[in-house]
């Protein structure tokens, strides 16, 4: 047996020792160096954990939506995103930037064709000097003395384009050569901003408004700017650190979007008032024109636009005219002196009254009629007055009963509700001007009462106007224009705005029957000065205005003569549903006439909404055997093609299972099939409505531009498409 050797404790004592006093010497060597780090260096680690940190960020709420009255979207925010390089990014080589910078410049013209493929690549490039000059500069500092206190100034901001690009060209541009490398070896990144999109343009779009591109600032003007609070919601707050070279935000309070706004304007009657507008404009020639349609009963806003000429040629919403627009309304403003004449009992329909030639000296001025060249009317009643649109004849009228006590006649207009504050929810509407001689006598002459009483010496924005006729048409109550239905909050109504009444009763009932008899007549007689406005399908009422326009110090003899002119009213006159005023400014085309220019704009107007909303029971109309008995169905909704052809009476045969439809006439009558919509692709839309195809589309997340009226013909991104987040469709209907 092998002997074994005797173990030596002392040598494994020592070497335990050994490796005992190492570990011991390491440990004091760590708690060393974690005090040195702890007291002598916590400060500037601390700092820097500091600047690596950052508490209380504003994360920005999603700002609310604002629809029409009937549910399509008017404004909506869409994020946009500037374009910039770190030049300075840790894994960013210039050779392979080199490299790349050309098939880049032409990828990047070919998106963003703002730039040339020259120019792409020169501001590459420039950056790329430009990192080089700064490295020289680091390098000097580095050598003297106490540099490190000089801070030299880094390209890690460089502009690529100075255009915001979307979501989809973000994504497109970060597929890139080069780009596709990611931040930190490609030194791209941006900037978020929001972006207010509109999807039907230019409609209603000053009282819709818009905003600051920098978010936190809000409204800008009209809805957005009146409703901000409610629709900039709450913003929340995040905890900001830097990970791997990159800003990251941890949300420590999620932001509440902002609530929805609901307007009163419905897109359909706001299309008929735009063209219909624009059309005459621009064949007038026109400087500006404003149309405002109201429901007479709500006294809610269906339409309000406002043209104004941008150059020449083109026409644009620049200013809301009809709520800022501070002018002598003109002959319109004959009907409310006339009102306050009977009301007081100082004249009556058939009281006589002689304007002559139509030429009347008073107060050293000449007052003119304007049939005046072919020898005015003669001794007309009241009522003709109003009728033949006669200066002479009304201010006669009001002379003869206000001339010793002019205070009264102003009186009877403060009575009637033109000195009240409507109040808007417009920011930056004016109120009436109508001065009254005890408070400023010093301006008041012997001419003031007669040139006041047929609309001059008086600064009356239109949708005063309006709103006095509108209150004729609702049986003398006056409304105050209402521009919003309701405020929503997650699809949830939290606010329905209510109609508010201004004054119940303007005048008598025997009063506003004579008014209103007299404003059917200024249409609907043969010799009244709106027959221009006469229509065979809808009755119409309403009072034609004409102004000569001030020029200033010039007064209105000198620099050329310009006219406003009018046509304010209501339909049906019998049974009064809208009331409606038309201003056009400045015409130069032909002589300036209320009834010719704006009167037929009206009469447009009134037609266009009387086909399209006042429609008569199918039972009421004789049978047409020319033309099929079936109406064309427009693909959408199941439920809701169901629920209208039941009502229409129409005999349909079923066979959908989904929530879409498309409908076929066949032998068999009108059959109603499936229409497959897949989640995360794009719609099919074509043969849709314009409510239908805009619901299917932003449900898939789509942001949809609306072009046309009727259905959808053509969509610009295929059917079946994958479906970026924050993409835009644009869709046209006809």
């Amino acid at each position: 047996m092998e002997n074994k050797k005797p173990v030596d404790n002392k040598k494994i004592l020592r070497n335990y020792f050994i490796i005992s006093l190492i570990f011991g010497l390491i440990i004091i060597a760590i708690i060393g160096r974690a005090a040195v780090t702890s007291f002598d260096e916590g400060k500037y680690w601390v700092e820097l954990g500091n600047k690596a940190v950052r508490t209380n960020i504003s994360i920005p709420a999603t700002r609310g939506n604002i629809y029409s009255a009937n549910g399509e979207l008017m404004a909506t925010t869409e994020p946009t995103y500037r374009l910039y390089m770190d030049y300075w990014a840790d894994g960013l080589k210039a050779d392979t930037l080199k490299k790349y910078a050309k098939p880049l410049a032409v990828e990047l013209n070919k998106l963003l064709p703002q730039k040339t493929v020259a120019q792409y690549e020169a501001n590459l490039m420039d950056g790329l000097k430009l990192k080089e000059k700064e490295e020289v500069e680091v390098a000097k500092v580095a050598k003297i003395k106490g540099g490190e206190k000089k801070v030299v100034k880094r390209s890690r901001e460089y502009a690529i384009n100075t255009i915001n690009v979307n979501y989809r060209q973000l994504k497109a541009i970060q597929r890139m050569p080069f780009f596709r490398q990611g931040r930190n070896k490609s030194g791209l990144y941006t900037r978020e901003f929001v972006k207010r999109t509109k999807p039907y343009g230019t409609l209603a779009s000053r009282t819709i408004g818009n905003i600051w591109e920098e978010s936190v600032k809000g409204g800008k003007y009209g809805l957005e700017l009146a409703y901000d609070s409610l629709l900039r919601g709450k913003p929340g707050t995040g905890t900001r650190r830097r990970v791997e070279g990159r800003n990251m935000t941890i949300v420590d309070v999620k932001p509440v979007t902002g609530k929805d706004i609901i307007s009163t304007i419905d897109v359909n009657i706001q299309d008929i008032a735009e063209k219909a507008l624009m059309d005459k404009i621009k064949g007038l020639d026109a400087e500006s024109g404003t149309a405002v349609v109201l429901e007479v009963k709500t006294g809610a806003v269906k339409a309000i636009t406002n043209l104004g000429r941008i150059r020449d040629g083109v026409w644009g919403e620049i200013d809301n005219y009809a709520v800022t627009d501070l002018s002598e309304p003109g002959s319109t403003f004959k009907v409310a002196s006339m009102m306050v004449a009977l009301e007081d009992g100082l004249v009556q329909p058939d009281d006589l009254v002689d304007v002559g030639n139509g030429r009347f000296e008073y107060g050293g001025a000449t007052l003119l009629d304007h049939n005046a060249h072919r020898g005015g009317y003669g001794m007309i009643n009241a009522a003709k007055a109003i009728w033949f649109s006669s200066n002479i004849g009304v201010a006669k009228i009001i002379l003869r009963s206000y001339e010793k006590d002019p205070g009264k006649y102003v009186d009877g207009l403060y009575r009637i509700g033109f000195d009240k504050d409507l109040a808007l929810e417009i920011p930056g509407y004016k109120t009436a001007r109508i001065r009254h001689p005890k408070d400023s006598p010093q301006t008041w002459y012997r001419t003031t009462l007669p040139w006041m009483s047929f609309g001059y010496e008086t600064q009356i924005p239109p949708i005063y106007t309006l709103t006095f006729f509108n209150a004729i048409a609702n049986d003398g109550k006056m409304v105050k224009p209402l521009f919003v239905k309701e405020i929503q909050e997650d699809g949830k109504t939290k606010e329905r705005k209510k109609t508010a009444v201004l004054n119940e009763h303007i005048c008598s009932e025997r009063t506003l029957g004579f008014i209103r008899e007299m404003l059917d007549s200024v249409v609907n007689h043969p010799q009244g000065t709106g027959k221009p406005a006469h229509s065979n399908l809808v009755r119409i009422a309403g009072k034609t205005g004409t102004a000569q326009l001030s020029h200033g110090a010039a007064g209105y003899k000198e620099g050329g003569l310009s006219h406003q002119v009018s046509f304010c009213g209501y339909f049906p006159s019998n049974e009064p549903k809208y009331s409606c005023i038309v201003v056009i400014r400045k015409p130069r085309n032909e002589a300036a006439s209320g009834g010719n220019m704006c009167g037929t704009v009206f009469k447009r107007i009134a037609e266009e909404i009387y086909v399209q909303n006042i429609i008569s029971k199918p039972g009421s109309m004789p049978q047409d055997n020319a033309f099929p008995k079936i109406p064309k169905v427009k693909s959408g909704l199941l439920e809701h093609s169901k629920y209208v052809l039941k009502k229409l009476n129409i005999n349909y045969s079923d066979k959908a299972e989904g929530k879409w439809m498309t409908a076929q006439l066949t032998d068999e009558g009108l059959v109603m099939k499936d229409r497959k919509i897949q989640h995360n692709l794009v719609p099919n839309v074509i043969g849709m409505g314009a409510k239908d195809a805009v619901y299917a589309l932003e449900n898939s997340g789509l942001s949809v531009n609306l072009l046309g009226r009727g259905a959808v013909f053509s969509q610009s991104i295929i059917s079946g498409s994958s479906i970026s987040k924050g993409q835009t469709i644009t869709i046209q209907l006809k």
